[in-house]
């Protein structure tokens, strides 16, 4: 089946694919968001849990899709060879850093909000923060696959297929996390649910952006690779780390991310 999948989205054109792979991504954060339809309130421990692998499946992503890769694609030797990575990474990061500190936001579970002061309601200021967080999500599916269009050898369909799953794996528990808490603080289930899988509609948008800048600027690939790298490791250690220790559940968080770990890195190396 696998095969098949990687068979169709290389008769299509590479753009147009990073299309349907982030709208898959943001299919499955719907479809976590759907629970609320079901349950009215999720217990603590497994929202934890499952914030754990999402920050797992981030921060494999980073190196395995991301960072490996682009070091693969660059000439030269030592500092050289490295220096793209390191210089795109640490933009990202710095890019995350200040939308962090301009777009009003607040995080699932910390009462004070970040950036801007705004007079926005509790649940807009909790969706602007999981959108801060799929931005670079969508931005790394779509460089992928704007380097399989520029006919680069070491970015494939099937590297980019794989990275697509994995997010979208990790977009599954994030559409719970997102919409169960909306849903606890008195919110009908259909407004849990829209604001929960509207956190990804930015995903198709990065990933089309994304993969046009690939395609027309050719040399800035292994620099937007690290970028969206960087992006996704800033995520995970300003605020999906941090989120799971807010309670007693500190070893569970840790083994998600472990979980989380693992299964993108056998995905991966198995299939990418």
């Amino acid at each position: 089946m696998f095969q098949s999948i990687i068979d169709y989205f290389s008769s299509i054109d590479p753009i147009l694919a990073a299309l349907y792979a982030s709208l898959f991504t943001w299919f499955l954060t719907a479809l976590g968001a759907s629970f609320v339809f079901l349950f009215k309130t999720m217990n603590r421990t497994v929202l934890d849990g499952m914030l754990g692998f999402t920050g797992g499946v981030m921060v494999a992503a980073s190196f395995w899709s991301l960072l490996a890769p682009a070091i693969e694609m660059t000439g030269g030797e030592g500092f050289a060879k490295v220096m793209p990575a390191a210089i795109g990474f640490f933009l990202g990061a710095l890019f995350i850093f200040g939308i962090d500190k301009v777009l009003p936001h607040i995080h699932i579970n910390f009462k004070v909000s970040e950036g801007i002061k705004s007079p926005w309601q509790r649940t807009t200021l909790l969706v602007s923060a999981i959108t801060l967080h799929n931005i670079p999500e969508g931005l790394a599916v779509g460089v992928l696959f704007g380097g399989v269009a520029a006919g680069i050898p070491e970015a494939s369909i099937a590297g980019a297929v794989t990275l697509a799953m994995g997010i979208g794996i990790q977009n599954f528990p994030e559409g719970i996390a997102v919409a169960m808490p909306l849903r606890r603080m008195g919110m009908s289930r259909w407004k849990s649910f829209m604001y929960g899988q509207s956190s990804a509609i930015v995903e198709p948008i990065a990933a089309v952006l994304g993969a046009f800048a690939v395609t027309f600027f050719t040399p800035i690939l292994p620099y937007a690779l690290a970028f969206a790298a960087g992006a996704m490791i800033f995520v995970v250690v300003e605020e999906v780390i941090p989120e799971t220790q807010q309670d007693k559940n500190t070893d569970i968080a840790t083994l998600g991310f472990v979980g989380g770990f693992i299964i993108m890195m056998m995905l991966d190396v198995a299939l990418g």
